[in-house]
């Protein structure tokens, strides 16, 4: 319970210090952290790239043709934004980085639109 209290308080300091996002914005990067890095053969760190192409996977499978407007909801229009979340849960301990890591890994590598809009298909299951 602890850690979880300790995750919580270091959420809402990064959010006082960038309100830009909302709380569930945070959550979902963690979330989709973790489906990308559980679709790996073998843990390891990702790259800023694979992390993006992991987050429009699970965004896709959550939210489906809603992913880019929930997206927005929480304060996220661009690949760059996911990069600023990602950093500031580095900055606060909860996320750890390689040194070839930098912000400029999540900008511009896709359009919203593209990907989010057009990128949606439905399975036939």
């Amino acid at each position: 319970m602890k850690e979880l209290e300790t995750f919580l308080a270091k959420i809402e300091r990064v959010m006082g210090e960038n309100p830009a996002y909302k709380f569930e914005a945070y959550s979902f990067v963690m979330a989709a952290l973790h489906h990308t890095v559980s679709k790996l053969p073998k843990a390891r760190h990702v790259t800023g790239t694979e992390l993006l192409g992991g987050i429009r996977e699970y965004a896709l499978e959550q939210f489906g043709p809603m992913a880019r407007t929930v997206l927005n909801y929480w304060g996220i229009f661009k690949t760059d934004d996911f990069g600023k979340i990602v950093f500031s849960l580095v900055e606060v301990g909860i996320l750890r980085k390689q040194p070839e890591d930098k912000l400029e890994d999540f900008k511009d590598a896709y359009s919203f639109q593209e990907a989010f809009d057009q990128g949606f298909k439905i399975r036939d299951e």
